[in-house]
């Protein structure tokens, strides 16, 4: 379990009119808790149902060999400074992603080891390899932030998936595998499952595809001393008794005069409600007035990413001792990717590996010791028989994750975006919508997360607000 460090207030009311505030917020992830504490900084009455016995949502820190490490998000980079303040303000302080050394490459059967941003690759390939970056990150930009669906081709672009374009642009085999492992790596999702529109606004959003694959100058720059799940913790601390765990929301009813959230902890009263979860979570909650057709459509149609993430902790990093970054991008491994996992300070090393899109849900069917011996085996061909023996190793499988199903963030196929994506962001009456799918700047990402609770804070306390 995770270490909480607030307690839980007492059990809820089934009475609604005994519990009325101003705003209610579901969910207590970071988007939620961010809501929530700024619409209490205005001076307004919140409260927050989360259904997990914690905080955090996709944030999970976990002591694993003494050390804490992080089983879900856990990275932040430059131009995130929405999450960078936030954590100033809360007092969690960041340090380097290891990244010196060698990077193992392992793709179409061949193995080699590069020590630049781009793997080394023939020089054919290589050349393919940009030409099809540089191509995505022009097209990219010309995606309009808020509005994707209005861009010139997005009607071209979001029939076709990203797999049919990179048959159609990138020749070498060699090129296929490296972006197919940098999308897989960005999204926990295959090429063939994201629309190539909702690819090119997902990238716009947060700089480009090199930024969200690089370490130095990019998304994986810095990492949280003690774990990113602090953030939330300390925002729950502030919170204290308007935060109730263990309260899965099952049904919101709108009215002419407030909204009615009924919870498993009891029914709950409001002017307006935050929805603060992914959208594919919200099918489970009943709506009455039913939602417009659109937001239920899109509920439908936007599944999480596939993921199950492992930790192997070792009583030092020796592979940094070879030379290593502990870098691997892989085709081959049940995993696409590992990086350095070692806590800030000296002493303990730790190796991350993501299992990822098709790879994680095909492995989640074997049991947890063939996934962990196949996991092993591949970071022991990288780095040396050290590797086959860690103190400790833990996987968070957040496919099976009952209020998550899946991560990192939820993704768009073909058609979605232009036929639904307006849904997204638009209240419905007394309902709005936050969390890092509806982030305009940093979706995916902690940043956007703060972004989408900083957003419709504003949007309800100027309806409050309202005579």
């Amino acid at each position: 379990m995770s270490e909480q460090p607030f307690a839980t207030n007492s059990d809820a009311s089934d009475t609604p009119d005994a519990t009325d505030v101003d705003v209610i917020v579901v969910g207590a992830g970071l988007a939620g808790l961010v809501a929530a504490r700024s619409v209490q900084q205005a001076g307004r009455s919140v409260r927050v149902l989360e259904a997990r016995d914690r905080v955090g949502g996709r944030l999970l820190s976990q002591r694993i060999g003494g050390e804490m490490l992080d089983l879900g998000g856990q990275w932040i980079g430059p131009g995130q400074e929405r999450i960078a303040q936030l954590a100033r303000d809360l007092g969690v302080k960041t340090f380097p992603q290891f990244h010196q050394g060698r990077k193992v490459l392992a793709i179409n059967g061949r193995r080699s080891t590069y020590r630049n941003t781009v793997p080394s690759l023939p020089v054919l390939s290589l050349i393919d390899l940009q030409l099809a970056i540089t191509r995505v990150e022009r097209l990219a930009r010309q995606i309009p932030l808020a509005t994707p669906g209005w861009a010139k081709r997005a009607s071209e672009w979001d029939a076709m998936t990203l797999e049919d374009w990179k048959r159609a642009h990138v020749r070498s085999q060699d090129a296929r595998a490296v972006l197919d492992g940098a999308v897989r790596a960005i999204f926990a999702a295959e090429p063939a499952e994201l629309s190539f529109l909702f690819f090119l606004a997902y990238l716009h959003s947060s700089g480009g595809l090199m930024k969200l694959a690089e370490i130095e100058h990019g998304a994986q720059q810095d990492r949280f001393v003690g774990g990113a799940q602090q953030i939330p913790q300390r925002l729950a601390e502030e919170l204290g008794e308007r935060v109730v765990l263990k309260a899965p929301v099952t049904a919101i009813t709108q009215d002419d005069t407030g909204v009615t959230v009924h919870s498993e902890r009891g029914a709950y009263r409001a002017q307006y409600v935050i929805v603060a979860t992914p959208p594919l979570l919200t099918k489970d909650i009943t709506f009455t007035p039913a939602l417009p057709t659109a937001r239920q459509q899109l509920m439908a149609a936007m599944p999480m990413g596939s993921i199950i993430k492992c930790v192997a902790v070792y009583d030092r990093p020796f592979w940094r001792e070879r030379g290593f970054s502990g870098e691997i991008l892989s085709d081959d491994a049940p995993f696409a990717v590992t990086f350095d996992d070692s806590p800030a300070e000296g002493g303990q090393g730790a190796l991350v590996a993501f299992l990822l899109g098709e790879s994680a849900r095909t492995w989640r069917e074997r049991s947890a010791g063939e996934r962990r011996a196949a996991v092993l085996d591949h970071i022991t061909r990288a780095f040396g028989a050290a590797a086959a023996e860690p103190l400790a190793y833990v996987e968070q499988d957040w496919i099976g994750e009952q209020w998550s199903k899946g991560c990192y963030v939820g993704i768009m196929g073909p058609g979605t975006l232009t036929a639904y994506g307006a849904a997204l962001r638009e209240p419905a009456g007394r309902i709005y919508w936050a969390g890092t799918e509806t982030a305009i700047v940093g979706q995916g990402y902690m940043d956007g997360a703060v972004e989408s609770g900083e957003r419709t804070a504003r949007e309800v306390q100027a309806d409050v607000a309202r005579p």
